[in-house]
């Protein structure tokens, strides 16, 4: 992979809302105001998205105190917290500009009837979850299941799946020890 690639690719967050361009959102913010931080919401019609990768874009569109204010917020940057749809707008067209000159009901889009508002998301990247190193003194105390020799393909299935429910349920005891023990280490700055 390109270097350029792999530090875009760490920058991307995991998961991304789906916007569509017409639909009313709800853009929450985080605002620095000297030390202090809080969420400010942001509320329009998403008139364009471009770009694409770590630089795509949104720019969303209202009106205030009868002046039309519009901001355009990157997708995968830290500052926007979430996206929520308010209103699932019909658009025919990739940008709105035409609803800078509308003025009232008029600026905005219609409504898509029976659309159902989902505050979908795609998966850019899955989330890994380091495995602890284990040591060979806890391998050795674990006790280790004989299972029996089974002839058909049916009873092998109905044999396996109990062992690995067990695996399964070890892994998350050992994963919430190690968690534990992370939590109670003390950070150094």
């Amino acid at each position: 992979m390109d270097v350029i690639k792999s530090i875009e690719h760490e920058q991307l967050k995991n998961k991304i809302p789906v916007l569509d361009v017409g639909n009313t959102v709800r853009v929450h913010v985080k605002v620095k105001e000297g030390n202090r931080e809080r969420i400010q919401v942001f509320e329009g019609i998403i008139i364009k998205k471009q770009g694409g990768g770590l630089n795509e874009t949104f720019t969303v569109r209202k009106i205030s105190y009868g002046v039309g204010v519009e901001k355009t917020f990157l997708v995968h940057s830290p500052m926007v917290e979430k996206v929520e749809v308010v209103r699932v707008g019909k658009a025919r067209r990739a940008k709105l500009y035409y609803l800078r000159d509308r003025i009232g009901k008029a600026s905005k889009t219609k409504e898509k009837l029976g659309a159902r508002i989902e505050n979908k998301e795609i998966v850019l990247k899955e989330e890994l979850v380091e495995e602890p190193v284990v040591e060979n003194e806890v391998a050795e105390e674990t006790p280790v299941e004989e299972t029996p020799v089974v002839e058909t393909v049916e009873a092998v299935e109905e044999v396996a799946t109990p062992v690995e429910e067990k695996a399964a349920e070890e892994v998350k005891e050992e994963k919430a020890e190690v968690e534990a023990e992370v939590k109670e280490e003390p950070k150094a700055e």
